[in-house]
C-alpha cells in the first residue's frame, strides 16, 4: 500500500466571470447546478471528482466557497487564491482572454507567485485560432507559459489536464480503489473527533499521511480490521485561526464538505453535553444530499446525567432536527471510556454495504404492487398516478426508477410511503434512496 494515500486537490481560482464553473462543469462531466438555499443543504456543490488518464483528483471551483457578503471583488479573489494555496497540491488561474488582463489579476497574481504551489496560467474564452494572440498579455504576470482553453467547446483541455497531473506531488494516491470503505468524521471542532480516531485505530498498524507541502493538517488513516480495509478522513486538526476565514467554523464547514465529497459513509459526530448545532445541520444536509450512508455518533456520552429516559429523549430530539434521515443509525459513544467504540466500524461497514445493497426487479416490483394495493396512488382531477413497474438503476446510493403515466400526477407523500416500504422490506438501512419517474405511454 502506498505511504502517502491522499487524493490530490486541484483549485480553479479566478475573478468572477472567467468561465471558472464552465471550466468546473467541463472537467466534471456533467453540469453540476446550484440548488436553491434550503436549511441544512449547501448553496452549490463545489468539490468533485475528475479523472484523467485513469488517474483520478479532486477538483475545487472556489467560485462558490465565499458567499456573496457584498465584500468588493478584489478581496474576494484574495481570499479565494489564500485558500487555494492553503488547501491545493496544484492550483489553476483562470483568467479571461476576451476582457484581457485586468489589476484584479495582477493582485491575484501577486499572491500566487508567493506560494510553493504548482501555478497553472489559464487563458480561458480562446474560442478559435484567431484569437490566439490574445494570451501574450497574460506573460506579464509571471507565471510562466498561459494555457489557452475554451471552456464552452472544451479546446485545449486536454493538454491542461496533461500540464495538472503531471504536477501531482509523489505518493499521492490517483488511483480507485474500491475495495476500501472510506469514512469521513464530521461535526464541530471539540467533539471529540480525533479521540474517537485514535480509539478506533488502538493497536491496530496504521499508516498516517500526511498531505505534502500543504498548511492543514488533517490526515488519511488506512486500518484493516477482521480482513476489511477502511479509510478514515478526519476532517479535525485547525489549531490556528487564520486571518483570511472569517471563523474557524466556516472553514471546518469547507473541510467537512471536501471530505463529505470523498467518502462512502458520513459520520456526523455530536457533542452530546453541547447537543446538536448548526454546522452538524449543514454537514449532514451535504451528505443526505449527495447520496452517502450516514451515522450519528453522539460522543461523550459520559458526561450525560442519565435515567431510563434519557436516551430516547436524545434519539428523537436528533429524528426532530434531522426529520429527512430516519434512515441514519444512531450510536451513543464515549471515546473517553470506550464506551460502544466497537460498534462505530462495525455500523459503517453495514451502512456502507446497504448504501451499496441492490435488489431484483422482480422482488422490487412485488413490493411496489401490494403496497398500490394497500394504499391506492394519488389523482387529480379524476386522472390517476399508474406504476407500471419499477427497477433498481443505481447504487451509492439506491437509486430506483418507477414507470408511470404521468409525472404531474407524482406527489412527495406518496414517494416517501413507497420508500417506507421499500426500506420495511429490504432494509437500506443508514443511507438515502433516490427515485427518477420516467412516462411510459401505454
Amino acid at each position: 500500500m502506498s505511504n502517502s494515500n491522499n487524493r490530490p486537490i486541484v483549485a480553479v481560482v479566478g475573478r468572477p466571470n472567467v468561465g471558472k464553473s464552465t471550466l468546473f462543469n467541463k472537467l466534471a462531466g456533467k453540469r453540476i447546478s446550484i440548488v436553491e438555499d434550503t436549511p441544512g443543504v449547501t448553496r452549490d456543490r463545489i468539490f468533485t471528482e475528475v479523472e484523467w488518464l485513469d488517474r483520478y483528483f479532486t477538483l475545487i471551483d472556489t467560485g462558490g466557497i465565499e458567499p456573496d457578503n457584498g465584500d468588493i471583488i478584489l478581496s474576494k479573489m484574495r481570499n479565494q487564491a489564500m485558500l487555494a494555496m492553503d488547501m491545493a497540491h496544484v492550483i489553476m488561474f483562470v483568467v479571461d482572454g476576451k476582457a484581457g488582463l485586468t489589476a484584479a489579476d495582477k493582485e491575484v497574481a501577486q499572491i500566487l507567485r508567493k506560494t510553493s504551489k504548482p501555478v497553472i496560467l489559464v487563458v480561458n474564452k480562446i474560442d478559435n485560432i484567431n484569437q490566439f494572440d490574445n494570451i501574450y498579455d497574460f506573460y506579464e504576470l509571471g507565471l510562466g507559459t498561459p494555457f489557452a482553453i475554451s471552456s464552452a467547446n472544451g479546446m485545449g483541455l486536454g493538454d491542461l489536464l496533461d500540464e495538472v497531473i503531471a504536477f501531482f506531488p509523489k505518493g499521492l494516491n490517483t488511483e480507485y480503489d474500491e475495495d476500501i470503505i472510506k469514512i469521513a468524521i464530521t461535526g464541530k471542532p471539540n467533539a471529540g473527533k480525533s479521540s474517537i480516531v485514535n480509539k478506533m485505530l488502538g493497536e491496530e498498524r496504521v499508516i498516517v499521511s500526511p498531505i505534502a507541502g500543504t498548511t492543514r493538517d488533517a490526515v488519511d488513516t488506512y486500518l484493516e480490521r477482521d480482513g476489511q480495509q477502511f479509510m478514515l478522513i478526519d476532517t479535525a486538526g485547525i489549531r490556528k485561526k487564520s486571518k483570511i476565514y472569517e471563523t474557524v467554523e466556516k472553514y471546518s464547514v469547507i473541510r467537512s464538505m471536501a471530505a463529505v465529497d470523498r467518502a462512502d459513509v458520513v459520520m456526523i459526530v455530536i457533542d452530546a453535553a453541547e447537543g446538536i448545532t448548526e454546522q452538524d445541520t449543514k454537514v449532514a444536509g451535504i451528505a443526505h444530499d449527495e447520496g452517502k450512508g450516514c451515522i450519528f455518533v453522539v460522543n461523550k456520552w459520559d458526561l450525560i446525567e442519565k435515567d431510563n429516559k434519557t436516551l430516547g429523549n436524545y434519539t428523537k430530539e436528533i429524528r426532530e432536527k434531522f426529520p429527512f434521515m430516519m434512515y441514519a443509525p444512531v450510536l451513543f459513544v464515549s471515546a473517553k471510556t470506550n464506551q460502544r467504540m466497537n460498534k462505530i466500524l462495525e455500523t459503517a461497514e453495514f451502512v456502507a454495504n446497504e448504501n451499496a445493497k441492490r435488489v431484483s426487479t422482480s422482488a422490487l416490483n412485488d413490493v411496489i404492487g401490494e403496497a398500490v394495493m394497500l394504499n391506492q396512488p394519488p389523482s387529480d382531477k379524476g386522472k390517476r398516478l399508474k406504476i407500471y413497474y419499477g427497477s433498481q438503476t443505481g447504487v451509492k446510493p439506491p437509486k430506483f426508477t418507477l414507470f408511470i403515466n404521468d409525472k404531474q400526477l407524482t406527489h412527495f407523500s406518496y414517494q416517501r410511503y413507497l420508500e417506507n416500504k421499500i426500506r420495511e422490506n429490504f432494509g437500506f438501512e443508514g443511507t438515502p434512496i433516490h427515485f427518477e419517474y420516467r412516462e411510459k405511454r401505454r
